[in-house]
């Protein structure tokens, strides 16, 4: 194992542009929730809906709190999501594409997050539209109500009923892909590739892929180096060793 990670660390030495692809893994080891978990027996789609938080906010509120909002405030960031946010200090990694809707690298301190299903950053009056870029208007321990009208916010991509989660998917996931159409090395962290056919397919040829999951995933056959160990450990050695 110590092998594998002079080599990793050798890899994001060399890189001028690396970028970190996380997934669900990372977050669900440290106390968060799964959303059908918080939800139970509710239709989850009905819930994350505009016309069931108009009638029950604070219940749509509830189910939040219990899926994520604990997770990322009152526990708040795992050892890799801190790492990841000092290698990007150190200058050793250019940003991170994330599935996760958490905020969690955002907390940590991490700059160039690119949350490719949306996240508690973006968020629309249910009402009158206007947006509130600000993750923490979840950290007040009610349902965020818009500045302009009072009427409840929701997060932008879970408005399911509208046309405003399908235009930041799209643009979520073009700034991802173009990001990692500069990388030189991506490093797969705690995701078994959720949506990743439609970013990883615009790596350049040369570009290493770096897997680092205690089990099988799709990126097994591909990866240039595959690292079965806790990311905490493999990056501690990158960083400490």
């Amino acid at each position: 194992m110590k092998s594998e990670y002079a080599q990793l660390k050798e890899y994001i030495e060399q890189s001028g542009k690396t970028v970190a692809v996380t997934g669900a893994g990372i977050s669900y080891l440290y106390g968060m929730r799964r959303l059908k978990q918080s939800v139970g027996m509710m239709n989850y789609r009905r819930v994350f809906s505009v016309s069931y938080v108009r009638k029950n906010p604070e219940k749509f509120y509830a189910v939040i709190k219990d899926a994520f909002l604990d997770a990322t405030f009152v526990k708040g960031p795992s050892t890799v999501h801190k790492q990841l946010a000092e290698l990007e200090r150190q200058g050793k990694l250019c940003g991170i594409v994330t599935q996760n809707m958490d905020c969690l690298h955002t907390v940590a301190g991490s700059q160039n997050v690119i949350e490719f299903q949306g996240s508690f950053r973006d968020n629309v009056c249910i009402d009158c539209g206007e947006r509130c870029y600000d993750y923490q208007v979840w950290n007040q321990g009610h349902m965020p109500r818009c500045e302009k009208c009072g009427a409840p916010l929701m997060p932008t991509a879970f408005c399911r009923d509208s046309n405003a989660d399908t235009d930041v998917s799209r643009e979520s996931m073009r700034k991802a892909a173009d990001l990692i159409a500069q990388a030189d090395l991506v490093l797969v962290i705690g995701t078994t590739g959720f949506r990743s056919e439609e970013y990883l397919s615009r790596m350049k040829a040369g570009t290493k892929l770096v897997q680092i999951n205690p089990s099988p995933t799709q990126f097994d056959q591909s990866a240039d180096l595959n690292i079965r160990a806790d990311a905490a450990e493999a990056l501690d050695a990158v960083l400490n060793g």
